[in-house]
């Protein structure tokens, strides 16, 4: 940074005289600049922004709403929300009404309808669901609200014993139905 500042100050120091001096130092410092807005304009048109995307409290949307982004949504959105690998946050100025779908879901504001996540469900100070949640995890903070039912699944834990364990008794009653045969016979 102070070299950046110090290749730049000491050609205005130099004098007026040598302005060929000054103007190539300061061009490449120009040039400098649109490299990395280029470069970036051809992540973002590849996607590969790390960045969360707002939705502010002016912007209505009707319908369904997916990406591959984090998203904070502090306007109204009615209808499906579903970013499944991504988290997506409800600001304190949010209103939804809409199914969510998402890898996280933090609610400072309005949520109705069912919020599903496959890592977790943060509903925060204020907030508020009306509907069913649905995730391996699920914190309630002190003073929001919430009217529905929890369902906190494993991450196909649950299926698996039943399986498991039906299997066995299948495989153990034919053992004992031959065994008992041979019993009767002997």
């Amino acid at each position: 940074m102070w070299k950046r500042d110090d290749a730049v100050k000491p050609t205005p120091p130099g004098g007026s005289g040598p302005t060929p001096a000054g103007a190539p130092s300061a061009q490449p410092l120009q040039t400098a600049n649109p490299a990395p807005a280029t470069e970036r304009s051809s992540d973002l048109s590849r996607g590969l922004e790390k960045g969360t995307v707002n939705i502010g409290k002016s912007v209505v949307i009707k319908g369904e709403l997916t990406g591959s982004e984090d998203l904070t949504i502090e306007g109204h959105v009615e209808g499906k929300i579903e970013l499944r690998q991504n988290v997506l946050t409800i600001g304190p100025n949010g209103k939804i009404k809409a199914q969510v779908y998402a890898k996280a879901v933090i609610i400072l504001g309005e949520v109705t309808g069912n919020v599903t996540a496959t890592e977790k469900v943060d509903l925060r100070d204020n907030g508020s669901i009306d509907g069913d949640i649905t995730a391996p995890r699920v914190a309630i903070a002190e003073g929001a609200h919430f009217r529905g039912s929890v369902d906190m699944q494993r991450k196909g834990g649950s299926p698996a014993p039943a399986q498991l364990a039906k299997p066995a008794t299948q495989a153990a009653a034919p053992d004992k139905a031959a065994q008992q045969p041979q019993r009767v016979g002997v």
